[in-house]
């Protein structure tokens, strides 16, 4: 059926957040958007999403509606690990060297019986987050190993895995939220500094305070990036090799989904999402 005709000349403020109260709510959460929630978008001059929106209601918005939050055009553009790295090629961001694949039998058919640069390098799945599907890979047979589970993984339709440069960290990585025109940063460092995964979830601890002007660094890379790409809601982790001062970070990965123990917990998390959402509506001319 043809879409509803805009109306253009309403301040409604549609809000299909379950926390931020709009002129209008809708939950969308566990069902796909249907032709009244593309009507009530068409009505709306502003709309603000949860962080786990589905593309297919994320879409529907950008068709329909001159201004929504987050932007997410990025995150759907350039889906998964894959499409991240893509992403940094693309923009020529610094980011370690990087091999995507997706399927196992496009590495076998380009006969990469090891990795092309050596041992150590990582696997990663081109999917999940806090470390979860990453691998450091020192043989030839852990590699195999890892190609192996991304087969058993291929049946069951999760597909896509990359392998890359293993970068030398001291056991921590900078992580780098940015919330609406908010950055926050701070390192996730493992007690060890010879540990490889450096997530909350695999042992590391926060620290805010060190080492402030490489988080200066950071920060300003990662600002720089969302200025070209219009991020306006994830976590970027960001590695120093060997704490080099001398050269930009790294970018290793961003998080559409991320912890928020840095950033003071939940409550404190959906405190700087509630400023950010009223700082970008004042932005647009709209207040709720």
């Amino acid at each position: 059926m043809p879409a509803p005709l805009r109306n253009l000349d309403t301040d409604m403020i549609l809000s299909f957040h379950p926390n931020i109260v709009g002129h209008q709510n809708i939950l969308c959460a566990g069902r796909l958007p249907n032709d009244q929630d593309r009507a009530a978008i068409c009505q709306a001059r502003a709309v603000i999403l949860s962080q786990g929106c589905t593309e297919t209601l994320y879409r529907m918005c950008r068709q329909h509606c001159p201004h929504v939050f987050p932007n997410y055009d990025t995150r759907f553009d350039f889906p998964g690990k894959l499409g991240q790295a893509q992403l940094f090629e693309k923009l020529g961001v610094p980011f370690p060297r990087t091999y995507p694949f997706g399927r196992v039998s496009s590495y076998r058919e380009q006969q990469r019986q090891q990795d092309p640069w050596g041992f150590p390098c990582v696997f990663k799945f081109d999917w999940g987050g806090e470390g979860d599907g990453v691998v450091l890979l020192e043989t030839a047979e852990a590699l195999e190993q890892a190609l192996q589970r991304a087969h058993v993984a291929e049946q069951s339709g999760q597909k896509g895995f990359l392998l890359q440069a293993y970068v030398p960290c001291h056991g921590r990585s900078l992580r780098v939220v940015v919330i609406g025109a908010q950055l926050f940063s701070y390192w996730r460092r493992q007690p060890d500094g010879s540990s490889f995964l450096t997530s909350v979830k695999a042992g590391a601890v926060i620290d805010h305070g060190s080492d402030p002007a490489l988080q200066e660094a950071g920060r300003a890379a990662v600002n720089d990036f969302c200025a070209t790409t219009g991020i306006d809601l994830a976590g970027f982790d960001l590695l120093f090799p060997d704490d080099d001062k001398g050269t930009p970070p790294l970018f290793l990965e961003i998080n559409y989904f991320f912890g928020r123990r840095g950033l003071g917990g939940s409550m404190k998390y959906y405190t700087l999402v509630d400023k950010a959402v009223g700082l970008w509506l004042k932005g647009i001319g709209l207040s709720l």
